[in-house]
């Protein structure tokens, strides 16, 4: 399993647990509203933050593999390069 599906699936989670608890506490339904509001954004935030992490890290990996085929391609050209000299 992915690390960001290990990630998203904690957070829905959270939010999940956090809601039920928001719902089933002994309040007035104002105060519920602003506490669901309050949690919500608190969430979206933190839901926001860890996929800027994940997307980052996603785009360190796809810079790193694509350096990595630029190198191997130009490897590959010499070798072709050189096996082309010897013959001729």
């Amino acid at each position: 399993m992915s690390l960001g599906k290990i990630v998203l699936g904690t957070l829905a989670g959270l939010a999940v647990g956090a809601m039920l608890g928001v719902l089933f506490a002994p309040d007035k339904g104002s105060n519920t509203r602003k506490k669901i509001s309050k949690k919500r954004e608190e969430y979206a935030e933190n839901l926001k933050e860890k996929f800027d992490e994940f997307v980052d890290a996603v785009s360190a990996k796809a810079e790193e593999f694509n350096e990595t085929v630029e190198q191997e391609i130009e490897d590959v050209k010499g070798q072709v390069k050189e096996k082309f000299k010897a013959k001729a």
